[in-house]
């Protein structure tokens, strides 16, 4: 008796199920490839990042370091002029010459408050603005508005138009009635 092959009872021919097992293989494959590069990439993104907050750190440390390394600069003349100016009067000096030396200071100073952007605040007569002025005092003024500056104490300064110091000044008020005015 010869008997008849059962077609079901046989499991699927081995090339299509290795042809179909490879095709997943072969996603999986490129799956992870592809996995890996991106996980690649953003390591390499997050190290770059952390090296440009690292590198912006460090300038704005140096910047704030070396913010006044060119007004320093400006004021070794100065300290110069003053070193210069106290060996003369050590020397014996006369006022002249000394008045002299001061005034070549103060315009070795100024010139290097001028490059640094400090600018003096000298409000005589002027009205009083609180913003730039602070008031020590008031005295009657017949001559002067009220609310005038009569006379600077101590100048102020800016710094490319912010405010170091407020200049310190007398400011005018009303004058004082006459005695037995009424």
């Amino acid at each position: 008796m010869t008997q008849t092959p059962d077609f079901e009872d046989r499991p699927a021919s081995p090339p299509a199920e290795a042809e179909a097992t490879g095709g997943i293989e072969a996603e999986l494959a490129e799956a992870r490839a592809q996995a890996a590069e991106y996980r690649d990439n953003f390591l390499r993104a997050v190290a770059e990042a952390d090296n440009v907050r690292k590198r912006a750190q460090r300038d704005v440390e140096a910047a704030s370091r070396y913010a006044v390394e060119r007004f320093a600069a400006e004021l070794l003349d100065v300290r110069d002029s003053l070193e210069l100016g106290t060996a003369a009067a050590g020397q014996g000096a006369g006022t002249a010459q000394l008045l002299e030396g001061m005034d070549a200071t103060l315009r070795l100073l100024t010139k290097a408050f001028e490059k640094a952007g400090i600018s003096v605040v000298d409000p005589l007569g002027q009205p009083f603005d609180p913003e730039y002025h602070e008031a020590m005092a008031t005295q009657p003024s017949a001559n002067q508005p009220p609310g005038t500056v009569l006379s600077v104490v101590q100048k102020g300064y800016l710094l490319n138009g912010r405010l170091l110091r407020p200049a310190r000044v007398l400011v005018s008020r009303a004058a004082d009635p006459a005695p037995g005015a009424s």
